[in-house]
């Protein structure tokens, strides 16, 4: 080969790997946060990938490790308009359900993990996160309010059913009389129900369920290990029937992706039972927006660019809008069109005058817990809790 080839073939730019989906994860990589000093990218130099096999268009599946952690305190403020609570519960950071929209993925930059593969593989468990809250909830300066139970990461992902520390974080609820709204995609909601049906028949307890996409296949990529449309939709009735107002979430309505079934999701809901439903506009924060177009292209590179195309429609040319108001719903004509189409499907099946939310719990029943379990094995009135009388 002449000297000059050599040179050429040298100084050409690198090409990129292209995307490769991991089996049953979201992630099709392991981006790097935001926080990190040293960037690496991952290049393909012609050496590094053998002759391709029947099996090479997945990567190998990747094991999720579950961490304990001690927490230091359980309830998280907040102040946005754009969400209808104010107090929120997460007992866990990270999510095997591996949806790759997740606005919480960029959360384990925090951690020096990457918000793509390790938010779905490296999952911390906040074992003390019933002690903490019977301790927030004993406090005499602590004022009621109802808590939303799992928005951050599911409460209910795969490795709650070892742990149960949303279980007994309910307990604690139940027997506080405390109100509580939980919103998940996973039937192990169900396992609780002789907690939540009497709460719910006190007005305690409202819940939700996720679901964005009829299209198992579509939902298989999208959110990997959450249970099936189907199943979610069992779990509405399961739920209903057992007197647990239940509503849907089609978060995200993502264009050309799961927006087609918009009508379809909302009147399957209606049929399981459900009695109220909302809808978020695709977010891409931080991170999520190059795994969110990584996915794109691992899974559907024909339709990649239209779907960016329409996101930027909808968020005043930009990929994402942080401004409150702004950011769940998007602005401009194509927004303007999923709104209408949902506030249509909602008011035919009559979601509006059924809907129960934050505003119809009771306040009124909360009793404080009688004891607060003190890690040095103080006395009760030590750890700031007066017992009742009777």
């Amino acid at each position: 080969m002449p000297d000059e080839d050599l040179h050429a073939d040298a100084s050409a730019p690198p090409i990129p790997f292209k995307p490769k989906a991991t089996k049953g994860r979201g992630a099709v990589g392991n981006l790097q946060g935001r926080h990190e000093v040293l960037i690496r990218e991952a290049i393909d130099d012609g050496w590094s990938q053998a002759q391709p096999g029947p099996d090479d268009d997945t990567v190998p599946p990747v094991k999720t490790l579950v961490m304990p952690e001690t927490a230091k305190s359980i309830l998280t403020h907040n102040s946005s308009p754009d969400v209808p609570f104010n107090i929120s519960l997460n007992p866990y950071r990270g999510c095997e359900h591996g949806c790759i929209y997740c606005f919480a993925r960029p959360t384990h930059s925090y951690l020096g993990l990457s918000p793509g593969l390790d938010f779905e593989t490296r999952i911390f468990a906040k074992t003390n996160a019933p002690e903490l809250l019977r301790q927030e909830l004993a406090a005499s300066s602590y004022v009621p309010e109802p808590i939303a139970l799992g928005v951050n990461t599911d409460a209910y992902q795969p490795c709650e059913r070892e742990l149960t520390l949303t279980r007994r974080v309910l307990e604690v609820l139940h027997e506080c009389n405390h109100p509580v709204a939980l919103i998940t995609k996973s039937s192990l909601i169900e396992r609780d129900m002789d907690l939540l049906a009497p709460m719910a028949a006190t007005r305690l307890a409202i819940a939700a369920v996720t679901i964005t996409t009829l299209d198992p296949a579509i939902a298989r990529t999208l959110e990997p290990r959450a249970a099936a449309p189907a199943r979610r939709l069992r779990t509405i009735r399961t739920l209903t029937e057992a007197g647990i107002p239940v509503a849907v979430s089609i978060a995200p309505v993502i264009p050309f992706v799961t927006e087609p079934d918009l009508e379809r999701v909302l009147d399957a809901a209606a049929e399981a039972g459900a009695i109220g439903a909302s809808y978020i506009v695709l977010r891409l924060p931080w991170e999520v927006n190059p795994l969110f177009q990584q996915w794109l292209e691992a899974h559907f590179p024909e339709r990649a660019q239209r779907v960016m195309n329409r996101l930027r429609d909808m968020r005043g040319g930009k990929e994402y809008e942080a401004a409150f108001g702004r950011r769940m719903k998007g602005e401009g004509v194509w927004a303007d069109l999923i709104r209408q189409r949902f506030d249509k499907a909602s008011a035919r099946l009559g979601f509006g005058a059924r809907a129960r939310g934050f505003a119809e719990m009771d306040l009124s029943l909360f009793r404080r817990p009688l004891v607060v379990p003190s890690r040095r094995g103080a006395r009760p009135e030590a750890s700031g809790t007066q017992l009742d009388l009777f």
